[in-house]
């Protein structure tokens, strides 16, 4: 038994090692956003023709019941945010008919569209851990190396995690470099013509931009009057050459007499991120490969970048690494929690140890249901596996329990053990299988948050069938082996002991 025990043992140490890790796992909330982006300087004509090859390609689809858009996101020229409603979970009972599959095939199969790049991801788990489900991290420019330098390592990790079929939906968030017309300003021939910068501003907003005036009433509403110059007066470069700037004399002086305008190619969005120059890039894993998987490769890129290249994991991300940090020492305070609670319950340190050692009993069912489910190590399982803590030491405790109090009225302690198991047998079946069956349909759960009812549920399923199999036939020998090695005595075996002693013989 002591060799099963600590091969029992190994086998928790090898699939803990071998487990995926996550954080949460992919939910199906009956909805999927599509991004779509076009390359910089794109216009809404071209825009507009790739949504409708993406509205007929999902309209097409059986899943799906409606698409809507909303172009422009956040001011941004080429860009589209889309919202797929999807049917309910009873209209899609295959698995691959659930989201999570059909943003993996949505994405894959609107790659053809060379004109702009179309990303179909699901929501975040947890409402406000990221924009999107997957990985998040920002990269960053930690040594001031410039704007060239970040933008080339941004390109090279996107080209190298691309190489990966692990990853998908890779992409960042930020604007990419367009041209732009860059007006310079000459300091010392504006200051010869009286001119202010105040002056100079006043007049590029509006013409170009436009300008608030004032308000007017018009049919008992209240409207703004906004002032801009004509369209065929700001169309062109030269075309600023023909405005005026008032200066403080109140003569007119055109643009042309002190300022000289070129292109260049430069971002239109400067990001900043605890007070580096910054890309947010995201993506997340296939189907079928963990979230921590995916983390894993992109760190191994992110270590070969250039020097003063840095990033940090944020969002969903983020608290994956910190919660993945954190479980080894939340298990240990959680056992030893338990072991405190029975040394004081029974007053005695061997009887709580014998309780324990069928802790990793239960844990090695966990762990073998969620391995062969394809299911990972994230929250939830964390959750069933403080769970399985406590129903693998509730079995202990039923013959743990009735073997101490037989062995305090005298009997011996393998007597005491044998007699504890015989009579205990049917109450550990009959909590487990009531335990067991409540749990079941968390196992099999299908619709809303079912990801997260599957992970639990196999957790602490696995670990009561586990800690009851092999429970029954271990914990007795646990007991025997601490009892008859340790030799101790809780206050209640000393009285007892004390009592047989002191008793005179009785005769019949």
């Amino acid at each position: 038994m002591i060799l099963v025990f600590l091969a029992v043992c190994a086998a928790v140490w090898v699939l803990f090692k071998n487990l995926p890790t996550s954080f949460l796992p992919d939910e199906d909330q009956g909805f999927v956003y599509v991004s779509v982006n076009l390359p910089a300087g794109a216009t809404d004509e071209r825009l507009n023709q790739v949504l409708d090859q993406v509205k007929d390609y999902l309209l097409a689809q059986p899943e799906v019941i409606s698409f809507n858009q909303v172009s422009g996101l956040s001011g941004v020229q080429g860009s589209a945010r889309g919202f797929v409603r999807l049917k309910t979970w009873a209209e899609r009972p295959l698995p691959s008919q659930s989201a999570p599959v059909f943003a993996q095939r949505a994405t894959k199969e609107l790659a053809v569209i060379r004109d702009a790049q179309v990303i179909v991801s699901l929501p975040p788990a947890v409402r406000g851990l990221g924009s999107s489900a997957g990985f998040n991290f920002m990269l960053k420019d930690l040594n001031d190396l410039g704007h060239d330098t970040l933008l080339a390592a941004k390109d090279r990790f996107l080209r190298e995690a691309r190489q990966h079929p692990e990853l998908t939906g890779l992409r960042t968030t930020n604007m990419d470099d367009a041209s732009e017309l860059r007006l310079n300003i000459d300091d010392r021939k504006a200051a010869a013509l009286n001119l202010s910068y105040a002056d100079i501003n006043s007049v590029l907003s509006g013409a170009i931009g436009g300008t608030y005036v004032n308000d007017f009433l018009n049919n008992g509403r209240v409207k703004r009057v906004y002032i801009q110059g004509d369209a065929p007066y700001r169309m062109l470069p030269q075309d600023i050459d023909q405005w005026h700037v008032r200066n403080r004399n109140g003569e007119m002086v055109p643009f042309s007499a002190f300022s000289s305008s070129h292109w260049a190619y430069g971002s239109p969005q400067l990001m900043r991120y605890n007070g580096s120059p910054a890309y947010e890039l995201q993506g997340r894993a296939v189907q079928g490969v963990s979230s921590g998987t995916a983390m894993e490769i992109v760190e191994e890129i992110l270590a070969d970048m250039p020097q003063g290249i840095g990033y940090e994991w944020t969002g969903a991300s983020l608290q994956e690494r910190q919660s993945g940090a954190q479980a080894p020492l939340l298990y240990a305070v959680s056992i030893l929690f338990v072991f405190l609670c029975l040394a004081a319950l029974y007053e005695s340190w061997t009887v709580p140890l014998s309780v324990m050692l069928a802790v990793p009993i239960g844990v090695l069912g966990a762990l073998l249901f969620t391995t062969t489910r394809g299911l990972t190590n994230d929250v939830y399982f964390q959750v069933g596996l403080l769970t399985t803590v406590g129903l693998a030491a509730k079995n202990a405790i039923l013959i743990v329990e009735f073997a101490v109090q037989l062995q305090e009225r005298g009997k011996s302690v393998f007597d005491a053990t044998v007699e504890a198991v015989r009579l205990r047998l049917r109450p550990i079946l009959m909590t487990s299988l009531a335990f067991g069956f409540g749990v079941t349909p968390l196992v099999f759960g299908t619709g809303a948050g079912a990801g997260g009812r599957n992970a639990i549920g196999t957790a602490v399923l696995g670990g009561t069938v586990m800690s009851t199999v092999l429970g029954i036939f271990m914990v007795p020998i646990f007991f025997l082996l601490v009892r008859s090695w340790f030799k101790s005595h809780s206050r209640h075996e000393g009285d007892a002991t004390m009592a047989n002693a002191g008793a005179p013989e009785v005769s019949a």
